[in-house]
């Protein structure tokens, strides 16, 4: 044991609690806390998360002050226990499993039954007198160890395995092998072993247990894990090892091992749901190598330990006040529990749990909120196939989580991933069962279908946790892996074809089927509620259609943030008019084209604002380089060159130039395009600058705006236009747009004799007019900080070309520990978001400020937006929920830090 005044490296499970769960990480914690439940747990002890993070610093120096601490704890599991480590007659087994803060499902490595030797597999065959179970063990253990510790692939293992259960029949099981057929399967791992590390299998169990406690503290930097604490912001915290004496579920038929959930992890019922395996390893359950029973089924097969499982499972979940997601093994017909953790969760089903537990009286509602994962509700607006869709269902396999998705069938992770990232298709991973290593193919995928497994297998855990679409168990289809296709009857599925998975139901459907968008409902909704009674940030949408204003309003959105008026020039019925307008050579020629876009741009106004009835409404004037209007240069020098061609072969055949007009239309455009053409569009001819040079074009725009605001107002609609004038870097520039465009909107509410309350602002996305916040505000009645541009100019990146060339290498090699494009950069954007906030509320206090770029949506920007005294965010209509929980959530955060 660690001495007082020294680190302690080592805690028993009697030292534990959930209180210490970044020290001991979730498992060891949990385990602990269960201990001191006195709940019948394994006894054991866990190497601390601190140990590990040294280990990567020195590994040696650490791994000479755990080994006597460790051994010192192995004594005390010995008088425990009445077993001895290395026993030759009764030895002690163990279990090496790693066990991170944050829960990491299937990311890191575990070994079980360590241990076991030549010698020690004969006394325990002897002392058990089963000896099939001691060589299923021995073999087991000579896989783990070899494929975790040694780096010899999995499949290696397997496909000696398969030989073995192929003598016997093709449909054979683990089950089916006899004590023989285990022994020669074990003589042919040894050699295997030999053969690909160079030397015979360690026979030292103490070795065996060193070797595997450093295989574990490396798992936490394997490339799974780091992907998956990449993707889900997982700190650094390293793992902890927890070294566990072994309960068998493989004794025989009275012996089983299993999974437990206190409440549906697909749908939140308060339905106790698991699976389990009689004769067999937790392995075998999460690996999905067999399909599992069903929880019920333990009431025929197992009743006693049924009632005394369902009786622990309420039990725990009172306790932690969460769903618990429990492992559990059967041996000789005694209950033992190894693990509680609060369970992984499809998003529909964290919110029924959420609130079905606030009507329970088990926890507040504030609690329910924080109990959301933001990164992940959105996930809960999956689509469902058409009703009205003709299909034809191939399969049925398990429901394992929710959503309905059609995609290519891809056969490999690597390729997955490679088409996903490369050509931008929807993939659907098809797979006899998924494996940790598999992880970057699933994240890449838009769906999962397994042949094999069950709700708790990897695919099932996986699919839920990151919200995609999941069929597994689908046990009617035959997956061929080496030919990539799978059979169903008399269908074949190549790669490459389309296929639909619906994991609400479980159908795998041949071909693209018509999915339906979701509707917010029932528990959601309550949620939101909640939320909505708890934040005080506004949550606004960007819309820039009548169709997405009524999306805004079905999610929830307090207003438009932002209406971007650029989207409405470029419908195919009005470019030519633009076009017309742009390619004007008097001032004459471009109002006459402008006359034409104004009632259609207050057409988009008047639907837009009478939609919004009661809510502002804030329009951001043109803002995008004239050229975005325009075709292509080369795809225009073609056509001229083919008109010229034509021309020339009409004029020596038939001595005519039919096409002189059409060819100096085409010069024309070439002429223009040409002229508008700049070095840096960005930073060039747009935004205010643009209402500068062209000034009709945003008189134009305000006279529409104003028009539809007054229409609407005459009939008793209530309507609150914001002008937004972008790119401003200047008090002189906002000045001179500001006053043109008061004098329209006045002369226009004038016009119809109405009153209406509107303001005039500006969009903060250049650096200088954060910094020269106190004068923009003399004039901006609001700030609405477009964060894409201002990240842009900001950190001197060109989006486009980053996020294709080096911010992925920024983002390995950890320069940068978020895209800044996805994540607002608190240190530096944020910064100049605070400042101007700042420097604008003291001149003037009232003040509106918002933000309107992407960052508006995502919910670490959403609760910095918070904490800076934003009055509102703004993002796509899709993602209003997302940001409502994240405003709650930010504003309980803040009172607790109070």
């Amino acid at each position: 044991m660690a001495t007082s005044g020294k680190k302690k490296y080592i805690y028993d499970f009697n030292e534990g609690s959930k209180e210490l769960k970044n020290l001991l990480g979730g498992k060891g914690a949990n385990l602990g806390e269960m201990t001191n439940l006195g709940l019948n747990i394994p006894p054991g002890f866990t190497i601390t998360t601190e140990a590990c993070l040294i280990y990567f610093k020195d590994p040696k120096a650490i791994m000479q002050k755990l080994e006597p601490l460790v051994i010192e704890h192995l004594k005390e599991l010995e008088q425990k226990t009445g077993k001895k480590f290395g026993d030759k007659k009764n030895p002690l087994l163990v279990s090496v499993r790693s066990g991170a803060p944050m829960s990491m499902p299937g990311m890191m490595d575990t070994v079980l039954n360590l241990g076991l030797n030549d010698e020690s597999v004969k006394g325990m065959a002897e002392q058990t007198g089963n000896p099939r179970f001691a060589y299923d063990s021995w073999r087991r253990f000579i896989q783990m160890f070899g494929d975790v510790c040694m780096g010899i692939g999995d499949e290696n293992f397997e496909r000696i395995l398969d030989k073995y259960k192929r003598s016997i029949s093709r449909t054979a099981q683990d089950t089916d092998l006899e004590v023989t057929d285990f022994q020669n399967v074990i003589a042919d791992y040894k050699v295997l072993y030999e053969k690909e590390i160079g030397s015979p299998f360690p026979q030292d169990p103490y070795k065996q247990l060193f070797i595997a406690i450093e295989a574990v503290f490396k798992s936490w930097n394997n490339k799974r894990a780091k992907t998956y604490r990449r993707i889900n912001n997982i700190p650094n915290f390293g793992t902890a090892v927890n070294i566990q004496t072994m309960v068998f579920g493989n004794k025989g038929w009275n012996s089983a091992t299993g999974v437990a959930f206190t409440r549906d992890p697909s749908t939140g019922e308060d339905l106790k749901f698991g699976e389990y395996l009689t004769n067999a390893q937790g392995e075998d359950v999460v690996a999905g190598i067999r399909t599992p029973k069903k929880l019920d089924d333990m009431e025929s097969e197992f009743p006693e330990i049924y009632k005394e499982l369902k009786k622990t499972m309420v039990k725990l979940e009172q306790h932690y006040r969460d769903m618990q997601d429990i492992e559990f093994t059967i041996e000789n017909g005694k209950l033992y529990l190894l693990q509680t953790r609060n369970g992984k969760r499809t998003p529909s089903a964290a919110v029924k749990i959420a609130v079905d537990m606030v009507k329970e009286g088990m926890i507040t509602k504030e609690e329910a909120i924080l109990s959301i994962d933001t990164f992940k509700i959105s996930k809960l607006l999956f689509k469902s196939i058409d009703e009205n869709a003709i299909i034809r269902v191939l399969a049925t396999g398990i429901n394992a989580s929710p959503g309905a998705v059609s995609g290519i069938a891809i056969f490999d992770p690597d390729t997955a991933e490679h088409l996903a990232n490369t050509e931008h298709q929807e993939i659907i991973l098809v797979r006899p069962q998924t494996k940790p290593e598999d992880i970057h193919g699933l994240y890449a995928s838009s769906g999962v279908l397994t042949q094999f497994g069950g709700k708790t297998s990897h695919a099932a855990v996986v699919a839920r946790g990151i919200g995609k679409p999941a069929v597994v168990g689908a046990q009617d289809i035959e997956i061929d892996v080496e030919n990539k296709e799978f059979r169903v009857g008399d269908t074949i599925i190549k790669e490459g074809e389309m296929i639909t998975i619906d994991g609400t139901t479980g159908r795998v459907i041949e071909g693209k089927v018509a999915l339906v968008e979701p509707e917010i409902k029932g528990e959601f909704s309550e949620l939101l509620a909640m939320a909505d009674k708890i934040k005080s940030l506004g949550v606004r949408a960007n819309a820039d259609t009548p169709t997405d204003a009524k999306k805004a309003i079905e999610f929830g959105a307090e207003g438009i943030g932002l209406c971007r008026t650029e989207h409405m020039f470029m419908a195919q019925d009005r470019l030519p008019v633009v076009q017309n307008m742009i390619m004007a050579r008097t001032q004459e020629e471009r109002q006459d084209a402008l006359n034409k876009i104004l009632p259609m741009q207050k057409g988009d106004f008047y639907e837009i604002f009478k939609i919004m009835e009661g809510k502002p409404v804030t329009i951001r004037l043109l803002d995008p380089p004239l050229h975005e209007f325009l075709p292509e240069l080369s795809t225009v020098l073609l056509e001229s060159q083919e008109l010229k061609m034509t021309n020339s072969l009409s004029k020596s055949l038939l001595d005519i130039s039919p096409l002189d007009d059409e060819i100096k239309k085409k010069n024309k455009v070439i002429s223009l395009i040409r002229s508008l053409s700049e070095e840096n569009p960005m930073m060039g001819l747009r935004g205010c600058r643009l209402g500068i040079v062209w000034p009709e074009i945003n008189e134009m725009q305000v006279k529409a705006i104003f028009q539809a605001a007054c229409e609407l107002k005459l009939q008793g609609i209530e309507v609150f236009p914001e002008v937004m004038i972008p790119l401003v870097g200047m008090i002189s520039e906002l000045k001179l747009v500001k006053d043109q465009l008061i004098k329209v909107a006045k002369d226009t509410i004038d016009s119809y004799g109405v009153k209406l309350n509107y303001k005039f602002g500006t969009m903060i996305e250049i650096p200088r007019a954060a910094l020269t916040a106190d004068e923009i505000a003399t004039e901006a009645e609001f700030f609405s900080f477009g964060t894409n541009d201002l990240t842009q100019m900001t950190f001197g990146f060109s989006r486009d070309d980053a996020e294709g060339k080096f911010l992925p290498i920024y983002l390995n090699k950890e320069i940068l520990e978020h895209n800044p494009f996805e994540t607002l950069d608190q240190k530096g954007v944020g910064k100049l978001m605070k400042m101007a906030i700042k420097d604008g509320r003291h001149t003037r206090p009232d003040l509106k400020c918002g933000i309107c770029g992407e960052h508006g949506g995502e919910p670490t920007s959403i609760k910095f937006g918070h904490s800076i005294g934003l009055n509102y965010v703004s993002c796509s209509p899709f993602r209003i929920p997302v940001a409502r929980l994240a405003a709650a959530q930010a504003a309980i955060e803040q009172k607790k830090k109070k």
